[in-house]
């Protein structure tokens, strides 16, 4: 559409005739195409594809010539070793949020960083009706089929991005290993992820483990939350948490759906439901026009904190995700801590602390601390 728009052309590197003319003589080719020149799936041009790239763009300046997509994170790939740094802008397309596909424009990242969230009619979502959305998930062809197919989906989806986006670029001498890492990482989806432990499980060497879960996030289907703890006199545990890239694809992988999490003591729905709002969050942040990373709180005083994100001037808000209905003001002491922490090391940069929950209730529980449900993240202000 968007090479139609301009004027430009489209060309995908899944067609094999395409990609052999490409890989034969590069520069030609992007020579020979009308401008904004889309190349999909460009990583299977490898190397000597994105370097004529960068050789055309060094020869003329003109902004938004080329148009590079693909289902993999192309700058990781081993097999290419051009970054194209200085020359090109990074956009990473997650699955829908639940703002897009409600059609709003989300102001809770922003009220959050005002210390101030949003007053708005939230709450209307039922426990339920958050599972029943965790397991749909954003991939826009999930959301679109009816609940009894999605499984069938992702198994397919799962089945194409491991055994043909992976396989075509990388040496991967055991796919069972990587498909049982995937499901692993799944039933681990919102937890830290022990990769002695897993290596352990799946019978396979740490270097194996740590080679393919690199992978699994270079594909999108995996994507990591670093430890956070800049400063603060305790001892954070250093290990990053994993959650899948979405919140249906784990259900999907690990076989079930909101009929089963709604059940009482159902231990994946907590899980899957941190999973879902972390998701949410980090769709919104990518469209967010300012920068802001994402990361999470342990220390060995087991206070944990879900999701930190730390904002433009080092501002810093935490989050906590619980799949009750009835939120517990104790459930925030974490939060209550780093506030405490902040206010002490490093004065006005603590700016909020939200227990996001499953259940209806929503206002401040005190000094810079709010519950608020989760449906707050696709709700506009009232």
């Amino acid at each position: 559409m968007i090479a139609d728009s301009r004027g430009g052309s489209y060309v995908s590197f899944d067609d094999e005739a395409d990609l052999q003319i490409a890989l034969a003589d590069p520069i030609t080719f992007l020579l020979n195409r009308r401008y904004p020149l889309v190349i999909d799936e460009i990583q299977l041009g490898g190397d000597r594809v994105v370097r004529a790239v960068k050789q055309l763009v060094d020869a003329e300046t003109t902004p938004g010539r080329f148009l590079l997509t693909g289902s993999t994170n192309f700058l990781t790939v081993p097999t290419i070793s051009e970054s194209l740094a200085g020359r090109v802008q990074i956009l990473r397309l997650w699955p829908f949020s639940e703002a897009e596909l409600v059609g709003i424009v989300p102001a809770a990242i922003d009220r959050w960083f005002e210390g101030a969230p949003l007053v708005a009619d939230t709450g209307a979502t039922s426990r339920d009706q958050y599972l029943a959305l965790a397991c749909r998930g954003g991939y826009p062809e999930a959301v679109r089929l009816p609940s009894h197919q999605r499984s069938r989906w992702f198994d397919g989806y799962v089945e194409t991005v491991t055994q043909r986006d992976i396989a075509v670029l990388a040496d991967i001498r055991k796919a069972t290993t990587l498909g049982s890492l995937l499901a692993w990482t799944a039933g681990m989806t919102a937890g830290t992820l022990n990769v002695s432990d897993a290596a352990r499980r799946l019978q396979a060497s740490r270097a194996v483990v740590t080679t393919y879960l690199e992978w699994l996030q270079t594909v999108f289907l995996v994507h990591d939350l670093p430890a956070w703890g800049h400063g603060l006199p305790s001892r954070p545990v250093r290990r990053a948490k994993y959650h899948l890239t979405d919140s249906g694809l784990a259900a999907g992988i690990l076989r079930t759906g909101a009929q089963a999490l709604v059940l009482a003591g159902a231990p994946l729905a907590g899980p899957l439901m941190e999973t879902f709002a972390v998701n949410e969050i980090a769709r919104q942040v990518s469209a967010w026009p300012r920068p802001c990373t994402l990361s999470h709180y342990r220390d060995n005083q087991d206070r944990e904190i879900d999701l930190v994100l730390e904002g433009p001037g080092g501002g810093i808000v935490g989050i906590e995700i619980k799949a009750t209905r009835s939120p517990d003001p104790r459930q925030m002491r974490s939060l209550a801590w780093l506030r405490d922490r902040l206010d002490t090391i490093a004065p006005e940069t603590f700016r909020a602390g939200v227990l996001l929950h499953a259940g209806s209730q929503s206002g401040k529980v005190g000094d810079r601390l709010h519950l608020q449900p989760i449906d707050s993240l696709w709700t506009t202000e009232s």
